[in-house]
């Protein structure tokens, strides 16, 4: 390649630009919820060894999926940094994941409901997730780890240009 050849485009940021990005708070939801998954799991895989006893080699999945858990608490924080979004012109546009990437990008005049849902672990912070709905399934993107008055904002926000924007619906 020479000097003067243009720089490779930035695929995988397709729209360079300020993204929004989740309340650092998220990252304690989200470890204290994958962590009690991972012992439940762990927990789980092992009862074969507890009650039937047959041997060393049954603890091979309980130690594997143990092993698994400690891998996806390390990548949570990567994770979560990895998330999230941008308002457009003319849609929302959302992104998610470290190695499997996903970029969503929704029409603000596609939208058919836009909702806030809180859990326990997440009002406890001061959190909500916000969740877009679309005729089309695949569309579907829900925004965790917005603080509660910023997703009232922008779900207030959303309704009213969506319905400035009907797309033929």
């Amino acid at each position: 390649m020479t000097d003067d050849a243009p720089a490779p485009s930035g695929r995988l940021d397709p729209v360079p630009g300020d993204w929004r990005r989740v309340s650092p708070k998220y990252l304690v939801v989200d470890l204290v919820g994958t962590f009690v998954t991972g012992v439940l799991f762990t927990a789980a895989s092992s009862l074969p060894a507890w009650l039937l006893g047959w041997g060393a080699w049954w603890w091979a999945a309980p130690i594997a999926v143990g092993v698994f858990g400690i891998v996806m608490l390390a990548l949570t924080p990567r994770r979560v940094r990895a998330i999230g979004y941008r308002l457009r012109e003319d849609d929302l546009l959302f992104r998610t994941g470290i190695m499997f990437q996903r970029f969503v990008a929704v029409p603000f005049g596609r939208m058919q409901l836009v909702d806030i849902n809180r859990g326990p672990l997440a009002r406890a912070v001061g959190l909500a997730e916000l969740k877009l709905v679309t005729a089309a399934a695949a569309s579907g993107v829900t925004i965790p780890g917005l603080p509660f008055a910023e997703a009232e904002e922008l779900r207030d926000h959303l309704v009213a240009v969506a319905e400035t924007r009907r797309a033929g619906l």
